[in-house]
């Protein structure tokens, strides 16, 4: 890989005097989005801006490359080098902590990347288990192991995501990982609905920390069940802040009162994975934050309700998404 930052090894304590970087995974933990050019091309400079907005909105931590960043439309090289724009970027952050995932189906690659992007600077690993052609719980089971080994004692995420897999894990075995491997710090709960699960793993002796997924389209519950945060997507980070910060402030009804004006337009969008991608490109756009809304081929193109429902989405939350454009 050799992604070249600036960064420390995460052998090194980590910065701040914070016990573990995992700590810094709290509220809302955004997923950055890639912007590309007309062409197709990475915008480089582009992804740069993207990370100094979320950098901007008072999270402490992010998430890349998701599915949210179309990390499967990049070739290793591009994904390399936005890798190192951002770390690059978070070094210096006493306050902050990037989350860098692996998503690579076979072991001695997740290894290898895992290794690699710790050495680069990665405080946390968010941990995709493997799910083409179905492999058996026992081979993710020893898929995560390998890699949390390889790892430790950096902390890492592992991402439960079912609909996008069709993978099968439960608390029980989540729970035999945790205790088997102390570096497994969080889980981010994707399943549909995600409460259940969320709740089943806080009632565990001890505890297993989770976070949400799936665009906070089940924020409150989850919250309510002892998630310690979302990860959705970037393009509207300010309105997931103010809801967690109303849930978290004694406002539970200002929270839910404005999570409920955002559902119908998350719920809509999260139907298809390459919808939302796009959704929240054309919103990025809009708001002056990307120069192009393009994603690879194949995408979601969106037709004209759907671009219409953006322009109210717009509209309708302007008082929490300033334009963005002033800043660049």
């Amino acid at each position: 890989m050799n992604i070249q930052t600036s960064a420390s090894p995460a052998a090194a304590p980590f910065r701040g005097g914070y016990g573990d970087a995992s700590d810094l995974v709290r509220g809302i933990s955004p997923v950055l989005e890639v912007p590309f050019t007309d062409s197709g091309d990475v915008d480089f400079e582009g992804f740069g801006r993207v990370v100094d907005y979320v950098l901007g909105t008072g999270v402490t931590s992010v998430m890349f490359p998701g599915f949210a960043s179309e990390f499967y439309k990049l070739t290793e090289e591009e994904r390399r080098e936005l890798t190192g724009i951002l770390l690059r970027r978070t070094a210096p952050r006493e306050d902050f902590a990037a989350i860098v995932a692996v998503q690579d189906h076979t072991t001695r690659m997740a290894v290898a990347r895992a290794r690699e992007v710790v050495a680069a600077g990665a405080d946390l690993i968010n941990l995709l288990a493997p799910h083409f052609l179905n492999p058996s719980r026992r081979a993710q089971v020893e898929h995560v192991s390998a890699v949390l080994e390889a790892v430790a004692p950096t902390p890492v995420v592992l991402q439960y995501a079912p609909a996008e897999t069709g993978t099968s894990l439960d608390a029980a075995t989540i729970a035999d990982l945790v205790r088997t491997h102390p570096n497994l710090r969080l889980i981010k709960v994707e399943s549909s609905p995600p409460g259940r699960l969320i709740g089943e793993l806080a009632a565990l002796d001890p505890p297993v920390t989770s976070l949400e997924g799936y665009a906070g389209v089940q924020l409150p519950d989850a919250w309510r069940r002892g998630a310690v945060g979302s990860q959705p997507g970037c393009s509207f980070t300010e309105i997931y802040v103010e809801i967690w910060r109303r849930l978290t402030s004694g406002d539970e009804a200002g929270g839910e009162d404005l999570h409920r004006r955002l559902l119908p337009y998350i719920s809509y969008w999260m139907l298809d994975t390459e919808l939302i991608i796009a959704a929240e490109k054309q919103i990025s756009f809009r708001r002056g934050l990307i120069d192009s809304p393009y994603c690879r081929r194949p995408a979601h193109v969106l037709d004209a309700e759907e671009l219409r429902r953006i322009e109210v989405f717009l509209r309708e939350f302007a008082d929490l998404l300033p334009d963005l454009s002033r800043r660049n």
